[in-house]
């Protein structure tokens, strides 16, 4: 055994968290999952049981001050992300939290200057900067296809039943079954922020620019399935979003294009595969040609031991928030928004 043994406990112990995040822990050779919280008795024995933990919790605050973790990963709902990640770091807990960090970007400030003043990890996890695919693009767009003169990305897929609109696959991955949280687009935003918090994080990430301006237009900007965006980006260059999450072709299809001042970066999902095209030639790769990158464990557990900074920081994590409220709000108004 190492010798130091991380001790995780997972707020919002869920469907999401028992696909992804407490599966990795358990694989991970220096950390272990020491405490699952939910508020769903019955659900929490459940996760409990698949994941051999024993220190069970339906009360948040009750986690915290049991002293049996070392760091906390938020998989709960949206709207509480503030509450549950404020109350982690003043309870000295490192912390891995789900996407979006807030749903109000002053709050999203208020959670990363907590961070640097307690000393403690916040890693948000967005999942372009633990892609494989968004790494190489990421080094396609930072060098070799110079400077970004435009882009497009797109989206289609359906989304339906985890929005509560439809019923679930009863053969639906994971050890419990989701809340449908993401269906009460009021208190935790629709489906750009659930969805397409990712391709604007991956735009965002893999080009190093802000976006400075945004354009929308949603099917309902209360309850959005379908969005228009329209990003304009520090250097100037316009970027096209598109996201259908009610398709009938139940796959997930994606298509990103990055046009530069030397060359094309292309990228189609799933699974995905990227070409660079240049004077040069054409280059392809399979997503399973690519060397692997951390997990969100993995970095978090890394930047615990050694401080090294996490792969998303928390200011660019904050500036997607900018960008989504600044959709919504020029999809109300019908008007371009600065941000």
């Amino acid at each position: 055994m190492p010798a130091t043994m991380w001790r995780i406990g997972v707020i919002g112990a869920g469907w999401f968290a028992s696909r992804r995040h407490c599966p990795d822990v358990d694989s991970h050779p220096r950390a272990k999952l020491a405490a699952l919280c939910r508020r769903d008795e019955a659900a929490l024995a459940k996760m409990g049981a698949a994941f051999q933990v024993d220190d069970l919790f339906s009360d948040y605050r009750a986690l915290l001050a049991s002293g049996t973790t070392d760091a906390v990963l938020i998989c709960s709902p949206h709207e509480t992300h503030f509450e549950h990640t404020m109350a982690a770091l003043e309870a000295g807990q490192h912390v891995l939290l789900e996407k979006p960090i807030t749903l109000n970007a002053d709050e999203g400030r208020v959670l990363v200057e907590r961070a640097r003043e307690t000393g403690r990890v916040l890693l948000v996890a967005q999942n372009p900067p633990y892609w494989r695919h968004c790494e190489r693009l990421k080094q396609f767009v930072d060098g070799r296809i110079g400077e970004l003169e435009s882009a497009s990305i797109s989206w289609v897929g359906n989304a339906l039943g985890v929005l509560g609109r439809e019923p679930l696959p009863a053969d639906l991955p994971g050890v419990v079954p989701p809340t449908l949280f993401r269906g009460d687009a009021g208190a935790n935003g629709g489906f750009l922020v659930d969805g397409g918090s990712h391709l604007l994080c991956e735009l965002v990430w893999c080009t190093g620019l802000r976006v400075s301006a945004v354009m929308a237009q949603m099917d309902s900007a209360e309850s959005d399935v379908r969005a228009v965006v329209g990003l304009e980006m520090s250097n100037g260059a316009m970027v096209s979003l598109v996201q259908t999450a009610d398709s009938k072709i139940r796959r997930k299809r994606q298509h990103s294009a990055y046009y530069g001042s030397l060359g094309t970066a292309l990228v189609t999902g799933f699974p995905f595969h990227l070409q660079l095209e240049t004077e040069e030639g054409v280059d392809r790769f399979s997503e399973e040609q690519l060397p692997d990158v951390p997990r969100p464990i993995d970095d978090l557990v890394q930047a615990m031991e050694t401080g090294q900074p996490v792969r998303l920081d928390g200011e660019t994590a904050v500036h997607l928030v900018e960008i989504l409220t600044a959709a919504y709000e020029a999809a109300r108004l019908g008007r371009r928004v600065e941000i």
